[in-house]
Order: structure tokens, then sequence, then C-alpha cells
């Protein structure tokens, strides 16, 4: 497998440690030769659904009561993208026809739609998750770096 092809699935599997890829990459199966190969080889390394990450993010973080208010639009941010990716897989998967091969082309402007929807469901995520860092206690903000350098590294290792 070629370097330009690890690297995005790196990509997609640190986004889904923010809910970005969520349910609907699991849902895209191989069925297809379209974008779907990245897919479902991330698919395989995560397993939980959106409000299962939501729920070990909110463990990891230790989210107080305080805190909650802020939470929630981290979390409804995160379902909100996951929706999204699950209604564009949903759109795809329903444009192709049986026994369709699509072309290089195809793939690439598809993979490059997928990729805009995670930059944008990122802006919106870092939006969210700006506001409750900035609320965090210093010791608990170097908590959610930690939890976020971790699985990040164990992402590109995996992707590797």
């Amino acid at each position: 497998m070629s370097r330009a092809i690890k690297n995005p699935l790196a990509i997609m599997a640190a986004l889904g440690a923010l809910g970005l890829a969520g349910s609907a990459l699991a849902a895209t199966g191989t069925t297809t030769m379209h974008h779907h190969h990245h897919v479902s080889s991330y698919a395989q390394m995560k397993a939980e659904t959106i409000d299962e990450r939501i729920a070990t993010l909110h463990a990891e973080l230790m989210i107080t009561p305080d805190e909650e208010t802020n939470w929630r639009a981290v979390a409804d941010t995160m379902r909100a993208n996951d929706m999204a990716m699950q209604k564009m897989v949903a759109d795809n998967k329903a444009a192709m026809q049986p026994g369709m091969v699509s072309s290089a082309v195809d793939d690439l402007k598809t993979y490059q739609k997928f990729n805009q929807a995670h930059v944008d469901g990122l802006k919106d995520l870092i939006s969210s998750f700006e506001t409750l860092y900035a609320a965090m206690p210093m010791d608990q903000r170097i908590l959610a770096d930690s939890v976020f350098h971790k699985f990040n590294r164990g992402s590109l290792r995996a992707a590797a």
C-alpha cells in the first residue's frame, strides 16, 4: 500500500476519536470500488458507536457537573457530525448502481467530498471543544492533552 493511502486513513482514524467518522463509516461496507476501501479498514479499527465514544471521552476527560453544559455542546456536535456522515454514506450508496464500478476521477471526487465533510465537522467541533477546554482547570487540560495525544499516536501507528 502506498504512503498516500496510509496518511488519509490515519487522518480518518484521528478524526474518529472526535466522532467525525462515527458509525457512518462502519456502515459503508465493501460492496463497491469507491472510497469505501479506505473506510472499511477504518471501520474495522473503530467498533464503538458515537454514543459509546462520547461516553468514553466523557469519562477519560473527567467531565465535572459544572462542565456538563459545555460538554453537551461537544457531544451534540459529535452526534451532528456523525449524522451528517451517515447521510453522506447512505446517499453515496444509493447513487451507486448494482455492478457499477466508478472511475478513478469519481473515486477522487468522492474522497474529496468525504474529506471536506471531515474538515467542516472538525471546524464545528473545535469551536465547541475550545469553549469546554478553556473552562477546564489546568490539571484537566493536561489530562485532555494526554487523552488526545495518546489516541492520535495510536491511530497513526495503526494506519502505518
